[in-house]
């Protein structure tokens, strides 16, 4: 039962944060897109920019921020390095990574550019 409420959960989560990128006038192309490489929860677009989102629930933020490690970021990457060849300007297209920290209350924290930080 614990695995099917996280799942529910996170999908929860994931559905807050769409709404909350396109609130702010993102249009949000992807939901779990897929490749061989691994899966990226939301993808966004905004002005030209594809931004690529991992969504961490847990009780609060910090605790959320402890779920992403190195070998997550890495396997986004090179799923977002997939999906930036199919776009027009290729692997040359604007990208950035946000990840998006949703704790038990529901509040939502966005830290853009993340794996640059």
């Amino acid at each position: 039962m614990r695995g099917s409420m996280s799942y529910h959960s996170g999908l929860a989560a994931e559905d807050a944060v769409a709404r909350h990128y396109t609130r702010n006038g993102h249009d949000v192309t992807e939901r779990r897109w897929r490749s061989k490489a691994g899966e990226i929860d939301l993808i966004a677009k905004k002005d030209g920019n594809v931004i690529f989102i991992e969504v961490k629930k847990s009780r609060s933020f910090e605790s959320a921020a402890q779920m992403l490690n190195e070998r997550q970021m890495r396997r986004i990457a090179h799923s977002a390095d997939v999906y930036l060849a199919g776009e027009p300007a290729g692997r040359d297209s604007p990208a950035r990574f946000d990840v998006a920290l949703v704790n038990n209350q529901g509040a939502i924290s966005i830290l853009e550019n993340a794996f640059c930080a």
